[in-house]
């Protein structure tokens, strides 16, 4: 039932309904349902609309748990791909558009899917911090920022930029070099 409900929604995005028309009536006669089963599932249309899009994107990674670097080009590679995703998709690139002019949904995606996702980052980072892989004293918020901004600039803000299979590697690599502890010149020991 619930597929059926979420495929109803596809359905009516690949015809071109805008977001702002896609009731939960209308899904409901798409799909074949009542709308008491839809309520059932889902409080209203912002929950549904934003599972069905979860739906639609690459999975989340899995974390190889091996270090830092390991961890942060899974992550970045899931962003790499949720790029490509959303390029090769009319669908979700035009949902991704209607998503940000609705601020309810907008809030909802972002509470249940970027939220998450930027969390689980942080906590690599913070564990990289607490056994050395990251000086002691690095702000972990820039840290983020500057492992995931040159990615999503590159997914979302520049749709004709390449996104190579290595894109994730030479970032995150990139930016480690930078944060390298750095000792002090010999002349000063």
């Amino acid at each position: 039932m619930e597929h059926a409900i979420k495929e109803g929604v596809m359905k009516l995005l690949e015809e071109g309904v805008p977001l702002a028309e896609l009731s939960i009536e209308r899904v409901a006669r798409t799909a074949g349902v009542g709308k008491a089963t839809i309520y059932r599932r889902w409080s209203g249309k912002e929950e549904l609309f934003v599972d069905v899009v979860r739906a639609a994107e690459p999975p989340d990674p899995q974390l190889p748990g091996t270090g830092m670097r390991d961890d942060l080009v899974a992550l970045l590679e899931a962003m790499r791909r949720r790029g490509l995703a959303s390029r090769s998709s009319a669908i979700l690139h035009n949902v991704y558009a209607q998503m940000k002019s609705s601020p309810r949904i907008w809030s909802a995606y972002h509470a249940s899917v970027i939220a998450p996702r930027r969390d689980l980052t942080m906590k690599v980072l913070r564990r990289a911090r607490e056994n050395g892989e990251l000086p002691s004293d690095v702000d972990l918020e820039l840290v983020f920022d500057l492992f995931t901004g040159p990615m999503l600039v590159r997914a979302v803000m520049r749709p004709d930029a390449d996104l190579p299979e290595d894109l994730a590697e030479r970032i995150v690599d990139t930016v480690l070099a930078g944060l390298r502890p750095v000792s002090p010149p010999a002349a000063q020991r």
